[in-house]
């Protein structure tokens, strides 16, 4: 059965959230929802993800699961928020424990953070099936850009996370702590083994002025335009590109407090002892 899917561009972060469904009064996954977050203030609301659960409610949805492709560094995610107000399983990858004991120590998180990945209801092992509905879905080990990120196949459709871009815009960055640029190509070459009509679906896009912003393309499209992976370029030829745009980079604007949320699938730190949660600031680390 082939997904319907509904798709919802957060301009802040650039990051494209989705509803995978079976049929209207069925059953759905949301995969990478975003919260909102205001770093002046810090400050989070919900006011994108109730996007989100206003579709789920017209179309009657039941949520099923909550799907993470990643711990994301460039926003905090909204799956706390929506498991409190639909119900729903949160999902991630394997090797979320490896992130987890990166961070912890790196915000040096205290004993009552245990790097387990006890925090998501489901730890995804590679070529996982598992069932949304009427919906049978693939989970599929795409490390690289993070040593845990994870593709989710649904069909035809194909949810690649942060490997790839649209082709004008190539690929993602592979620097951040346990990423790995050679471990990135090897994931996108099986990506794009799939069949060329394979409908892969990003998880963010920053368009050029020329152009709105996309988030659907084909297998075909990134092997024939991908700037970074097209057809021809060996892997030794992208990790050395990738390894030198990627010292270019600056830090995301929300490394720091989408890190310390994300790890925890989306609940905030525990509160102090006057009632107000924290988030930390490690100086002159990253």
């Amino acid at each position: 059965m082939k997904p319907r899917i509904e798709a919802f561009f957060e301009s802040v972060t650039a990051t494209i959230s989705y509803v995978v469904y079976d049929e209207p009064g069925g059953s759905c996954a949301i995969i990478d929802p975003v919260l909102d977050y205001d770093p002046k203030a810090g400050r989070t609301t919900g006011a994108f993800a109730d996007k989100l659960i206003a579709f789920v409610e017209a179309k009657k949805l039941k949520v099923e699961w909550i799907l993470e492709t990643h711990v994301h560094a460039d926003h905090l995610t909204a799956a706390s928020y929506l498991k409190e107000r639909l119900d729903g399983k949160t999902g991630i990858g394997p090797q979320i424990s490896t992130v987890q004991q990166i961070f912890k120590k790196m915000f040096n998180l205290g004993a009552e953070f245990v790097p387990d990945g006890r925090h998501f209801n489901h730890v995804f092992a590679d070529g996982e099936i598992f069932t949304v509905g009427k919906l049978t879905a693939k989970a599929v080990f795409t490390p690289g850009h993070t040593p845990a990120d994870l593709s989710y196949q649904f069909d035809d459709a194909v949810f690649i996370g942060d490997t790839m871009f649209m082709p004008d815009l190539g690929t993602a960055r592979a620097d951040f702590p346990g990423g790995d640029a050679r471990q990135l190509f090897r994931s996108i070459k099986r990506l794009l083994a799939n069949p060329p009509q394979t409908r892969l679906f990003m998880c963010h896009d920053y368009p050029p002025a020329t152009r709105q912003p996309q988030w659907e393309c084909i297998v075909a499209d990134q092997r024939a335009g991908n700037i970074h992976v097209h057809d021809g370029i060996t892997e030794d030829d992208f990790v050395a590109m990738r390894t030198a745009r990627d010292k270019t980079l600056g830090a995301p604007v929300l490394l720091l407090p989408s890190i310390q949320v994300n790890i925890r699938a989306g609940e905030m730190p525990p509160p102090e002892d006057n009632g107000v949660a924290y988030l930390k600031i490690p100086l002159n680390v990253i």
